[in-house]
């Protein structure tokens, strides 16, 4: 595992790797309330769907603690506030949404007249929901490193790393699973415009543990794909619909039509917990639509001019049929349908 922690839970209180600050900085935020829990969310301090649906369970777990010496009746409506206001924190990764219904659960098999044990429970449950995505991510990357040849060079779009769960990752995570098997694999990461989580965090990450990775532009993506320069593209997802349709950063459409046109494999790396089948197919997914100013520019510089008008989706949707494959923690599901989804469910 990369030697920094997306989040960790120290002295009753998360702390978080402010990805903001990355790669000039590496440095923790610490938090104690669920309101600054759900900021932190919404700000992009912690990011990736597995990363966000920890950090909100920890969120519960936080205002808990905070809450331990009130009445029961006052925990009760405080936790109850708080599940509000973490679930209204982003709309698009339904790992969010999983988290704390999971949370929920907990509360609910719990005497809520023991407050301070009721805290103790969430806490542990918040660890469970983190120490189970570094193993489902490690058994994603068992999986997926198979699908690799022994050499390759792989395309990724976005951040699917350790920064976007609680550890080894789902789409990195495969490519890390696959450079400790001996392949030899080389990554080519799409800088991932607006936010530059593919320049900024993509090509961090694979720095901090020497896997070879070269910095594109988005729009050199279809330039190395038709000179067959990439193997594989493998990217994560903030949310799978029933029939396979796949949300993730905006742009990942682009890099599958691409793939497709140059007959390169497309996976896409994702938790059970990452596919909602509520959610018929990818029309009923909402997209987030973000701030304009990271369109505008970054930091303190803008490129834009004044005034123009701006439009920034930061998901889009990938139909199934453009995926070679979804894997998970239970398998390789080629060529993703509803059928092949209510099988890794159990039929259900």
């Amino acid at each position: 595992m990369s030697a920094f922690h997306t989040l960790r839970w120290i002295d009753n209180g998360l702390e978080l790797l402010d990805q903001r600050l990355l790669p000039e900085r590496c440095e923790y935020a610490r938090f104690s309330s669920a309101d600054a829990v759900a900021a932190a969310i919404r700000e992009l301090v912690v990011r990736g769907a597995p990363a966000i649906g920890c950090a909100a369970a920890y969120g519960i777990a936080v205002e808990a603690e905070r809450l331990r010496d009130c009445t029961p009746d006052q925990f009760a409506a405080g936790m109850d506030r708080a599940f509000g206001v973490l679930g209204a924190s982003r709309p698009t990764a339904v790992n969010l949404q999983w988290a704390l219904d999971r949370m929920r659960a907990s509360l609910a098999g719990a005497d809520i007249t023991e407050t301070g044990r009721c805290a103790a429970l969430l806490l542990h449950t918040a660890a469970r929901i983190a120490e189970e995505d570094v193993s489902i991510n490690r058994s994603m990357g068992a999986h997926g490193a198979a699908l690799l040849p022994d050499a390759c060079r792989v395309m990724t779009h976005c951040n699917a790393g350790a920064l976007a769960t609680a550890g080894h990752g789902t789409a990195l995570g495969i490519i890390r699973s696959a450079v400790s098997s001996g392949k030899k694999v080389g990554v080519i990461a799409n800088e991932t415009r607006p936010f530059l989580q593919g320049a900024r965090l993509t090509a961090w990450e694979l720095q901090q543990d020497g896997i070879p990775v070269t910095l594109i532009a988005d729009s050199a993506a279809g330039h190395l794909m038709g000179t067959q320069q990439i193997d594989a593209v493998i990217v994560g997802a903030d949310r799978v619909a029933a029939n396979g349709d796949v949300a993730n950063k905006i742009g990942t459409y682009m890099m599958a039509v691409l793939a497709r046109r140059h007959g390169i494999p497309f996976y896409v790396a994702c938790p059970l917990s990452t596919i909602d089948i509520a959610t018929a197919d990818g029309t009923a997914i909402p997209i987030e639509e973000r701030d304009a100013a990271e369109v505008a520019g970054y930091g303190n510089l803008r490129w834009a001019p004044p005034g123009v008008n701006i439009a920034n989706p930061v998901f889009d949707v990938t139909p199934a049929d453009l995926v070679t494959a979804l894997i998970t923690e239970r398998g390789v599901l080629h060529r993703p349908s509803r059928a092949g989804i209510r099988e890794l469910f159990g039929g259900r």
